[in-house]
């Protein structure tokens, strides 16, 4: 349950996110961001908030672990929307975290595919990528590369 421990503090965060997703294209725009997570519920549970100052934009992550299925479930938020996202939902093999769902996206039905990866104690890594296909082929649509924030800095 104690998975996303490694992620707890304050990230500097650089964005790459493919600008047209389903699209066939592969036009990739870059901005910065910065997070703070903490912990929920003793270890099973954490929340954060990123912000994009580029963008105007913040975002809510919500990830809770269930004790009994022994998993989590990712939900997402953000600013321009007000909703929570359906979650995704899977758990961590050693330093890499699969997490998968359904959703939408612009009217399509796809499947969503999440990729933690804690690279170091300082480090780590966030992939999503969009299947339009049952999940027969996927395609990344965005990457995070996360280092902690220095403690002047944190939030």
């Amino acid at each position: 349950m104690n998975d996303f421990d490694f992620l707890h503090g304050s990230w500097d965060v650089a964005n790459r996110r493919l600008t047209g997703p389903l699209t066939g294209g592969d036009s990739w725009e870059e901005f910065p961001g910065h997070a703070v997570v903490r912990p929920l519920f003793g270890g099973n549970g954490n929340i954060d908030e990123i912000t994009f100052p580029t963008l105007g934009r913040q975002g809510v992550t919500l990830r809770l672990f269930d004790r009994e299925r022994k998993e989590w479930s990712i939900h997402w938020a953000d600013s321009r929307t007000g909703r929570l996202d359906p979650p995704v939902v899977g758990g961590f093999t050693g330093d890499r975290g699969d997490f998968h769902g359904e959703d939408t996206y612009r009217g399509l039905p796809i499947r969503v595919h999440f990729v933690w990866r804690r690279l170091t104690a300082d480090s780590a890594r966030w992939e999503q990528e969009f299947s339009a296909d049952g999940g027969r082929s996927w395609e990344l649509n965005w990457v995070m590369e996360l280092t902690r924030a220095r403690s002047e800095d944190a939030s």
